[in-house]
């Protein structure tokens, strides 16, 4: 039985793409009494007489799914933030880094748009660089418009599926035409007033670039923290999980609790200040969470 990969879902089809081929399918009938949804990223078995009449028989056993957006086997998470327009926000990108962390999923940092770096902003952006790479996040700089970085970004996609997510307005789309000429996604400009552009992305696809796919995704507009617990928060900051052993007391906050090794490194300046006041910042919203419901 032929073997593919399915790389759109719309509408009730399975797009399976099989080498060359890209054949559309149903799921099998039994699958919606047995609760079994194919997802984009599914490597699937499947039927076909003719390219337009397919049908999914078989899912493999996938090694992670994502809920919102619904992909599955996903190797890494690319999280795309702008250098301006918008503004570059790192609370926001440590939001978008605890999430995909709880998915056990690698994260690749993108800053985007450097043909707009001026002087007054290059020390930030260096120095965040810095930061998140002695954590061990790989950062990559790119601009769309001028080509820079491009190749070097690419090479991190080969072979792998890696989700495109991030702020609102930073250049995916653009992004992903760059990596591959042929895709001609649709672009909308940067909406001043807002400070954020209009996502026009429908439907999630995984897109050729190179070897690998990219799923550019209209989900990830949610990121609170529903399924996370304020005692596990610190798991999801490498840099405080390598520590958190040594900490006096077990089950410790790092938040007043005496002899905590988070809150010594905090002050010997081995963890950022400005991760660590948004570790604090997404402790409360937890636990404010857990007092509403």
């Amino acid at each position: 039985m032929p073997k593919g990969k399915i790389i759109k879902a719309l509408s009730g089809f399975y797009y399976v793409k099989d080498g060359d081929k890209i054949i559309q399918c149903r799921g099998r009938g039994n699958f919606r009494n047995r609760n079994i949804t194919p997802l984009v990223g599914d490597n699937v078995q499947y039927e076909a007489e003719k390219i337009t009449d397919g049908r999914i028989m078989s899912i493999d056993e996938r090694r992670n799914y994502l809920n919102r957006p619904p992909i599955a086997n996903v190797d890494q998470a690319v999280l795309l933030f702008s250098i301006s327009e918008p503004d570059f926000d790192d609370s926001l990108l440590d939001r978008f880094l605890v999430h995909v962390e709880s998915y056990e999923i690698k994260p690749i940092i993108c800053i985007t748009k450097s043909d707009l770096m001026i002087e007054a902003i290059s020390n930030k952006i260096q120095d965040l660089t810095k930061t998140y790479q002695t954590i061990g996040y790989r950062v990559y700089i790119t601009s769309s418009l001028e080509d820079d970085g491009i190749d070097r970004f690419r090479e991190a996609l080969e072979g792998c599926i890696s989700v495109f997510a991030g702020q609102s307005g930073v250049g995916k789309s653009s992004l992903l035409n760059t990596l591959n000429k042929e895709l001609n996604i649709d672009t909308n400009a940067i909406s001043k007033s807002l400070g954020r552009g209009k996502h026009t992305t429908r439907h999630v696809e995984l897109l050729p670039v190179g070897t690998g796919f990219v799923a550019d995704t209209p989900g990830f507009s949610s990121l609170q923290f529903a399924k996370i617990e304020a005692q596990e928060l610190s798991l999801y900051f490498p840099e405080m999980k390598e520590r958190s052993n040594q900490c006096k007391f077990r089950g410790c906050t790092h938040l007043v609790e005496p002899g905590c090794a988070i809150q010594e490194a905090v002050k010997r300046g081995e963890i950022s200040q400005s991760r660590y006041k948004h570790y604090k910042l997404f402790y409360e919203e937890i636990n404010q969470r857990k007092r509403r419901y």
